[in-house]
């Protein structure tokens, strides 16, 4: 499935780290920062949730909310954000409907090997669930702040 920015965002409804079911209708009238990532603990995925830890206060002034999304369940997302102190929920795609939705369930090539998994990306989901801009492939390395930069100059703040 190929996004469309300026289209309406999938739909998805997942458990966060409580096991409370998350959806994106609960957002209505925020900014959904959605960004998928290939596995908690992991040195890149753990570097890109404590950017976006670091970064929290500045997104919710922009009225947006974080959400985190891989194919872990509910008890390693605990532990992930007890150890990093992540102010921001981690969603379980454990059957990774919500990635294919997205377009991120891709073949991957590491080490000769092929297998399909996450590809690290961003979505910024508008207050009326328009998909506004999307990064795919992305490097962790000043990300969360190309992310931020955009937002900021979409609510027109420099």
């Amino acid at each position: 499935m190929s996004l469309i920015e300026g289209n309406k965002a999938p739909a998805f409804s997942l458990l966060n780290e409580k096991e409370e079911m998350v959806s994106l209708a609960d957002f209505q009238g925020k900014y959904v920062i959605l960004y998928f990532y290939p596995k908690d603990m992991t040195q890149g995925c753990t570097t890109e949730a404590c950017d976006f830890r670091d970064k929290h206060e500045d997104f919710s002034r922009l009225n947006a909310v974080v959400l985190g999304v891989s194919l872990d369940d509910a008890k390693r997302h605990v532990k992930f954000i007890d150890k990093h102190g992540l102010p921001f929920s981690l969603l379980v795609d454990s059957e990774h409907q919500t990635a294919e939705a997205y377009g991120v369930w891709v073949l991957k090539k590491m080490y000769g090997r092929e297998f399909m998994g996450v590809e690290r990306s961003t979505f910024l989901i508008d207050p009326q669930g328009c998909l506004v801009k999307s990064w795919r492939k992305v490097r962790v390395k000043n990300h969360i702040e190309e992310v931020y930069t955009f937002l900021a100059q979409l609510e027109g703040i420099q």
